[in-house]
Formats: C-alpha cells, structure tokens, sequence
C-alpha cells in the first residue's frame, strides 16, 4: 500500500513538473495577452458600431436593426465580463482553489450562448409582431447601416478566425459575429428589397434569419461550455485509444479507473488506477516515468495522477 502511494506521488510530482514548464513557456503568455488585446480591439469596434446601429435602427423604424443592436449590446456585455474572467483566470492557484480560477472563462462562455439564445427568442418573438403590423421603414439608411456593420464584421472576423479554434471565449465571440455578419447580409436585402419594392414584410423576415443565425451560433456554445463544466471526456480525446495505449506496455495488466476530463479549453487532467506487475520500487519509477510521458507525447495530456498497484488474478473480474 505504501509503495502505490509513493507511485502515485512520484508520477503527480514528474506531471506538476512538466506541467509548470509547459507553462512557463513563452507562447502561453503571448496567448494570453494576445488574447486580452484582442478582446479590447473587438470590444472597442463593437461600442462604436454599436451606437451607430442603434441610432439609425430609432430613426428608420427597422427592427432587424434594433436586432443587431440588441446583439451587439450582448456582445459587448459578455466581452466585458471575458476580459474580466481572463485577468481573474491568470490569478495563481490556492489551498481552496487548487485549479486556480480558470474555469470561470468557461462559465462565462456557457452565460454568453445563453444570452445569444434569450436574445434569439426576443428577435422571433418581435418579428412575429411585425409581420402582422408592419411599421413604415427608410430603406436607404437602412442599406448603409447593414452595408458599415458588415464592414465592421469583417474586420472584427479577420481578427478573431486564427486564434478562436484554440480558445472557447473567442470562439463565442467570433461565432456570435459571424453571426451578425450574416445577419448584415439579410438586413440588405431587405433593405433592397424595402427601397426598391416597398416590401416592408422584409424587415421582419431579416430579422428571423438574424435570429435564426444567433441561434445556430450558440448551441453549440453552451454544449461545449456544459460538456467542460460536466467533466466531459473532451471530443479530442479518445478514451478506447487511451486505455489501449496503457494496455500496450508489458508491465501494465488491468486498467481499474480511467477518468478524462476538461478543466479548460486548453487543459485536459487525467487520472488512472493501473494494476501491474510486481517489480521493484526502482522498476515502478521507471514505468511511471514512461507511462507520464507517452501520455504527454501522444495525447497532450499533463495534468496526470497515475496509481499503481500490485496486479493479483482476482482482480481481473472486478469492473
């Protein structure tokens, strides 16, 4: 019993090592404040373009406008509360909170797809209303806004694209504005189709592809944000792949306890009750050492605690 609880010291001590030296590593600290300065760029794009939606959304009546603008405002909001989330998540770990505050980036990603959704309902809620009693609509006005706005969009997407596949905050955020920028698209048909045909059903039906674009944009934000908050297994992670690989080393035979998780976007933990052969102390270490690092090598994965155990034959029926 005490040689597993030094095994399983000695692989958490070798992980915590490699760990901090992954972290410590120049890339991580660009990323984040590549991060920070991205979310103060979008968040400054968003302000401006959101008070000159607004305004011109009052002045011509449009309520696909005064939809955008209540996205935008939502943008503007969960960008707030993201910057806020990323300062606190680089806050260093405590005796209560041993994994630090990371995992309110996350929490504040799953509140953000929320508020897409509420806003989404609102839109087609309104829309409704507006098909049914149209209002009278400057289709001119109307054109340019949606025409800046998708400028605007562009702009913001050129920015977020590279770095929102690494990132669930910047992927809502760039989800949400690939959002809006289709939406823009649907405002100038409409807007067309408002100034050149008086069609003023249009309005209301750019703003249900607005919703509907909002829609699709955040559902697969908030099952992503409650897969990490659930400890999920992460879609990256091959869990069959993963107890084979253990299987694969002579020393390992049963794999009792294999548990993956996410505890953020870019770390991924692992625990794993192993039973082995009998060897020596020495030989343990050994095959902890190679164990913590194929796991890091093949699967990115260092946050690892690996218990080993003396293998006996009855154990092989226990599940």
């Amino acid at each position: 019993m005490i040689s597993s609880v030094k095994a399983a010291e000695s692989c958490h001590s070798v992980a915590e090592a490699n760990l901090a030296n992954s972290s410590s590593n120049d890339s991580k600290v660009v990323s984040s404040q590549l991060k920070m300065r991205l979310l103060w760029i979008v968040l400054g794009l968003r302000s401006s373009l959101f008070l000159f939606v607004l305004m011109i959304g009052f002045w011509t009546h449009s309520l696909s406008l005064l939809a955008s603008s209540g996205d935008m405002f939502s943008d503007m909001v969960a960008i707030s509360l993201t910057l806020g989330a990323t300062a606190l998540a680089q806050s260093p770990a405590t005796k209560m909170a041993t994994f630090g505050y990371r995992r309110i980036e996350i929490l504040v990603a799953l509140l953000n797809g929320l508020g897409i959704l509420a806003i989404s309902v609102l839109t087609t809620w309104e829309a409704i209303g507006q098909f049914q009693e149209p209002d009278p609509i400057r289709g001119l006005p109307m054109l340019i806004t949606a025409g800046v706005s998708l400028v605007f969009n562009s702009i913001i997407i050129r920015l977020l694209h590279d770095e929102s596949s690494h990132d669930l905050n910047l992927k809502g955020a760039f989800l949400r504005i690939l959002a809006d920028a289709t939406g823009s698209i649907s405002v100038i048909l409409a807007a067309l189709g408002i100034y050149y045909f008086n069609w003023l059903w249009a309005d209301a039906m750019a703003s249900l592809l607005v919703a509907t674009f909002l829609c699709i944009s955040a559902i697969p934000l908030v099952m992503d944000s409650l897969r990490i908050l659930l400890e999920f297994a992460p879609h990256s992670i091959d869990i069959t792949a993963i107890e084979a690989a253990l299987h694969s080393f002579p020393e390992v035979c049963q794999v009792k306890k294999l548990n993956v998780w996410t505890i953020t976007s870019d770390q991924i933990a692992l625990n794993a009750h192993l039973g082995v052969k009998l060897m020596t102390t020495e030989e343990r270490g050994q095959l902890l050492n190679q164990l913590q690092t194929y796991l890091i090598q093949e699967f990115g994965i260092y946050e690892l605690t690996l218990q080993l155990t003396a293998f006996q034959e009855r154990d092989r029926n226990e599940p």
